[in-house]
């Protein structure tokens, strides 16, 4: 069968009835992390919220006062998976989230645009798309799309919207010959009910079961935005549809207004800008390094000319790196003097050191990793790696001239 959502793709609300409700649980990602729901699948006689397919993402709605977390296919079944149980036979009323819904309307149908273009233009296939959270993608049977392609890629999608291109749906039956002249990557292994014809008039007649606008003009327009290497000889195109291509633009311009007030410079000199910047910054850390190699000499000659130096050293540097430790440490290690550096914030994260004799080191190079609450290793009188706070530098720093006074 053919959902609502499908007959009418513009219907906002729907009245239905409950068939069934079961407790189920959904993998779900919630910022980055999965997490198992624990709530129930419910099948409703009709529903106007698409089950994700074709690469399209499912809708997000209401039944009742119940929000949809996930629509999924089952045969002939939408299966709508929500957080609260709801009775059987009961006549609720759906809502579609219509700004997901129309967003992915007109992303939906712009694929079908771009890839029946694309391949009357230049014979390139589409052979597979994703409709994703900003923007979208579609793999071309290509190893590469050349500038002036693309250029009249875009220009061709576009007149197809300005002259108010008509789209309608068909619904055929599997055995119509009909269905045999429209293009097509198979149909699932569990489709039941009709076939789903899009047709966009003088463009592309295609097999699909997503929802779409009526008429190309409701797109807006279509912005390519460029193309990216893909697998195996192919070639990612990213494009924008509709609503996206003015976020886009109010980004874009919000972006630029920002770097004008940083750079000081007008759009047009923004990459030349960032470019003196970089050189800037690079020739700054060269001479930046140097100076600390320099301080790293000058800080062991120091401590050797002390008449009264101990065999401990220890110094924390918030701007030294590994090199900055090292040097001091080859330096040091030879006078049989146990060495502990630190580098980075004092009460942040940061890099440390520990080398002198190698037993004693060895010993007292996991205490100090524990106390740093940090992650390294040791061998051949070294002990070095990364610490996740050196809030207890001072802890470990005490307990290190303990032991050394106890060895002398």
């Amino acid at each position: 069968m053919a959902f609502q959502c499908q007959r009418d793709c513009y219907m906002k609300e729907f009245v239905t009835s409950v068939v069934s409700c079961c407790p189920a649980e959904l993998k779900h990602e919630v910022n980055g992390k999965k997490e198992t729901l624990k709530g129930f699948n419910i099948k409703l006689q009709d529903t106007i919220l698409f089950p994700e397919g074709g690469g399209q993402p499912d809708d997000h709605g209401l039944i009742g006062d119940v929000p949809v977390v996930r629509v999924t296919r089952q045969g002939a079944d939408a299966v709508h998976f929500v957080g609260s149980p709801l009775e059987e036979g009961q006549e609720v009323q759906v809502k579609v989230d219509w700004e997901r819904r129309f967003d992915h309307m007109q992303q939906h149908s712009g694929q079908h645009v771009i890839t029946a273009l694309a391949e009357n233009m230049f014979g390139y296939k589409t052979t597979s798309w994703e409709l994703g959270r900003q923007r979208s993608t579609i793999e071309l049977d290509t190893p590469s799309v050349k500038p002036a392609q693309l250029q009249a890629l875009e220009e061709a999608v576009n007149e197809k919207i300005r002259v108010h291109t008509p789209v309608t749906v068909q619904l055929l039956s599997i055995d119509d010959p009909a269905v045999e002249k429209v293009r097509s990557r198979g149909l699932p292994d569990d489709h039941a009910g009709p076939i789903r014809i899009i047709d966009i008039e003088g463009v592309d007649a295609n097999m699909c079961c997503g929802t779409h606008v009526s008429n190309l003009s409701h797109l807006q327009v279509i912005k390519l935005l460029g193309t990216e290497k893909g697998k195996k000889n192919k070639t990612n195109l990213i494009f924008l549809t509709g609503n996206r291509v003015l976020k886009y633009a109010e980004k874009s311009y919000s972006t630029e207004r920002s770097l004008v007030s940083l750079l000081k410079t007008g759009p047009d000199e923004h990459v030349e800008a960032v470019d003196k910047l970089q050189k800037s910054v690079k020739l700054l850390l060269k001479t930046n390094l140097s100076l600390l190699r320099d301080m790293a000499v000058v800080i062991t000659q120091n401590f050797k000319n002390d008449p009264q130096r101990g065999n401990f050293f220890s110094l924390h540097k918030k701007e030294g790196d590994n090199e900055f430790m090292n040097i001091i440490a080859n330096e040091l290690t030879t006078e049989g003097t146990l060495v502990f550096l630190t580098v980075g914030e004092e009460k942040g994260p940061g890099l440390f050191l520990l080398a002198g004799p190698s037993e004693r080191v060895a010993e007292m190079g996991p205490r100090v990793l524990e106390m740093l609450q940090g992650k390294g290793a040791g061998k051949n009188g070294r002990f070095q790696g990364k610490a996740n706070s050196l809030a207890r530098r001072g802890e470990v720093e005490a307990f290190l001239e303990q032991q050394c006074k106890q060895e002398e």
